[in-house]
């Protein structure tokens, strides 16, 4: 009970508390300026983060950042100028003033996502409400950050919270995925498209043996991989293929150099960030690696710094995809305006100018400085990264990103109910603007992969519904017009998003039915043998002996080969198996038809030759029945030799049975021949059996003529029955239906045949006599 009332009592104690906390140090961005909406900004204006030990013992000291960049400090500044001149223009958010808040990331993912943080929930001194935590989001968009690792981390922070990210040099194509990203955007190309270009590139001037190198993060690994791809595609081999990161030790890049040195190639598709290509160029210069055909990604390959002096010697020749320039009125002027003065507490601004003069500016504690400034410094007399515009790539996409922002707002602004992007046909609270509400202004919602656009009639082309493909065809795309056919030998699989191989089908070994036939057919081989076996023991009793007993051994061997033959027709096809099956099928079951023909006609002559001077048995004896069963198997293997030569079967993909399977199946080649095959063995069972129903009332006890009959009715019917289940059977059961016809009439052969003589021999010894046999016991 004490115990409960000291939780009760910290809980409320608790409760008293502010709901919202601030923990850690605040975070403050390097410019800002208030408006009635504020666009965030996410730069790396210093190049990385100065090295520390943590102890762990204590509170961690600030972050602390160095090497100043002046192409990231112009991203910003153009920035800034396009927010400056739409709030000095009447044409687009009049009446609205549009701040901002930039932070700078040092080229690090961790700081990259505080930023996020700090711009989505606002982390000044004196911003936290100890009421709720469910203030707006201090930025309603955020324009950054210029690489793909960073920016995948801002991202995937606030992607949930419906914030827009636009990306003005985030060029990996990973971030289309919408599932993953859907509030992210961007102003330039996705890397996938300029990676298969590099690849074409590389396969127009055949250079089909060469090295690559790339930075080992998102954007590197990212767009080499589409790269190889393509490139492998196009017959391009890859000697080596190489990642680092600017952080990582002078061995790694040691290692990669000595690499090169070794290497037989001479192009090298280097799929740098401009950070690592700096580095890299700086260890190629002091090992004087010369001589190498550089094919560049856009993030180095126009920087003029590159392009002069040392540097030039190494990447002499160099060639890659650029992007596009252009020209922004006005904005050197603004450039060239940039000066601490305007904004003495600004620790950036100070920093930069002293960097570009190499002056001390004065401190507010007047302490002596080294080399102080004058105050007669001005951009105007310098040419360096920072001030040159003369070609505006990544910073127009950075223009192109706050219009783009300036231009949804402007839409939302001037909304009327009945022209509403919104379902509701209701325009936003213009009070009260959220960021998902920047974002969206459409008619109909994007239709995933798996659909296409079907434009709703009497609509605008904006307005679609999404259906599903058809079976067989794919959309692998958001927005698709057109869903694509899978190849012959594909099919859709269940989102209709992706073509996968069809699944493939036979009779085979392991299924539970290809394991009952084999069993089948093992066990009618077994019983064959087993038969075989008692009838050579008994080879000297009256019922072996009587009507042939070497025909009798003969049956036995060819029904065997018939019980074995069927295990031919299981397993995938090839093109042996196929010709084996059916010319195995055909002779064996020939020979086994022609030992029954030759038992019956012994039945037949034997009866006749009961009638005084009736001598008929000797144009029938065991020379003339060997050579009949061996003409009438011979004739057998002509045809089958014939049809083996003319057109033999062969193993074939079935794709038309079935659209969403391949039934791999043989195919008989000449229709003509197995017709003949089937239709010579069709001919010996009906005179078979016509023959044995003529001599079954003949007087004996042991009438082997009528077993035969039932025998032979049995086979036919067996295989008058097999057609139509043959016809209507789908896939590897067609197959299995015909294994079944063979082993039903090879059993029902071998059971009417030999199933009362192995009764008589085994249970009924004394039956086996000469006497009971002629009919004489009493």
């Amino acid at each position: 009970m004490v115990f409960l009332k000291v939780v009760l009592l910290a809980l409320l104690t608790r409760a008293q508390e502010p709901v919202c906390r601030l923990q850690g140090r605040p975070e403050l961005p390097l410019f800002s300026k208030d408006g009635n909406i504020i666009i965030g900004g996410i730069f790396s204006l210093r190049s990385s983060i100065v090295p520390r030990t943590q102890t762990f013992t204590n509170i961690p000291e600030a972050i602390k950042c160095h090497g100043l960049s002046l192409r990231e400090f112009q991203f910003s500044q153009t920035m800034v100028f396009a927010i400056e001149e739409i709030n000095n223009s009447t044409d687009i958010l009049p009446g609205v003033s549009l701040g901002y808040k930039m932070y700078d990331a040092c080229g690090s993912i961790t700081l990259a996502i505080r930023a996020a943080m700090a711009l989505m929930n606002g982390q000044e001194e004196g911003t936290l409400s100890e009421k709720s935590c469910t203030k707006p989001s201090t930025a309603l968009a955020i324009v950054g950050h210029s690489s793909s690792s960073p920016t995948i981390g801002i991202a995937t922070t606030i992607g949930g919270f419906r914030i827009p990210v636009i990306s003005h040099f985030a060029t990996c194509a990973c971030l289309s995925n919408r599932d993953a990203f859907p509030t992210f955007f961007r102003t330039i190309p996705s890397d996938y498209h300029q990676s298969r270009a590099l690849a074409q590139l590389v396969k127009h001037f055949e250079w089909t043996w060469i090295g690559t190198i790339r930075s080992d993060n998102d954007y590197g690994n990212s767009g080499m991989a589409t790269f190889v791809k393509a490139a492998r595609q196009e017959g391009i081999c890859i000697e080596y293929s190489e990642a680092f990161i600017r952080t990582d030790p002078r061995e790694v890049l040691l290692r990669i150099i000595d690499v090169i040195k070794k290497s037989t190639s001479k192009v090298i598709v280097a799929f740098l960030a401009k950070g690592e290509m700096t580095v890299l160029l700086e260890e190629l210069l002091l090992q004087n690696v010369t001589g190498m055909q550089w094919i560049g990604s856009e993030s180095w390959i126009t920087a003029s710094n590159f392009a002069t002096g040392e540097s030039y010697n190494v990447l002499r020749g160099a060639i890659g995809f650029s992007i596009g320039s252009a020209v922004i009125t006005g904005l050197k002027e603004f450039l060239l305006n940039v000066n601490p003065y305007n904004d003495p507490d600004n620790i950036f601004l100070k920093e930069f100018w002293e960097t570009v003069f190499s002056c001390t500016l004065t401190t507010r504690d007047k302490t002596e400085n080294i080399n102080p400034c004058t105050g007669s410094e001005n951009l105007r007399d310098v040419n360096n990264q920072f001030t040159d515009v003369s070609e505006l790539r990544v910073s127009n996409n950075v223009y192109k990103a706050v219009y783009a922002i300036a231009n949804s707002l402007h839409n939302l602004f001037t909304c009327k109910n009945e022209q509403s992007p919104f379902p509701d046909k209701t325009c936003p609270n213009l009070m009260k603007i959220e960021p998902w509400q920047a974002t969206k202004s459409v008619c109909s919602e994007s239709c995933p992969p798996g659909t296409r656009k079907a434009i709703q009639k009497g609509k605008p082309v904006c307005c679609f519904d999404c259906i599903s493909c058809a079976e067989g065809e794919i959309s692998n795309q958001t927005d698709s017009n057109d869903c694509l056919k899978c190849p012959v030998e594909y099919w859709s699989n269940k989102q209709r998003d992706e073509c996968i191989l069809k699944d493939i089908e036979f009779l085979s070994f392991g299924e539970i039915m290809g394991i009952v036939l084999v069993i089948c057919s093992l066990v009618g081989t077994c019983v064959t043998i087993a038969i075989a076996v008692v009838f050579f023991c008994y080879r000297e009793t009256p019922i072996v002996r009587a009507n042939n007993s070497e025909l009798s051994f003969l049956l036995l061997f060819s029904l065997a080969l018939c019980f074995l033959c069927s295990l031919t027709f299981i397993g995938q096809p090839s093109e042996w198996s196929c010709m084996l099956r059916h010319t195995a099928f055909g002779i064996t079951f020939v020979l086994c038809i022609s030992c029954v023909l030759g038992k019956t006609i012994v039945v037949l002559m034997a009866f006749r030759a009961t009638l005084p001077g009736d001598n008929i048995m000797k144009w029938f004896g065991p020379i003339q029945q060997r050579l009949s069963v061996f003409t009438l198997t011979f004739i057998q293997g002509l045809i089958c030799t014939l049809w083996l030569a003319i057109s033999p079967p062969f193993p074939n993909k079935n794709i038309k049975s079935h659209k969403d399977r391949i039934i791999l199946e043989c195919e008989v080649g000449s229709a003509a021949a197995f017709c003949a095959v089937l239709g010579y063995i069709g001919f010996l069972a009906a005179m078979c059996f016509v023959l044995a129903f003529l001599a079954r009332k003949l007087p004996d006890n042991f009438n082997e003529a009528k077993f035969i009959t039932f025998s032979m009715l049995i086979f036919c019917a067996v295989w008058i029955t097999f057609i139509p289940a043959y016809i209507s059977s789908p896939g590897k059961y067609t197959v299995a239906v015909e294994i079944f016809a063979i082993l039903a009439s090879s059993f029902g052969l071998l059971f009417c045949i030999f199933g009362p003589k192995c009764y008589v021999i085994l249970l009924k010894p004394e039956q086996n006599t000469k006497k009971h046999l002629m009919g004489k016991v009493q």
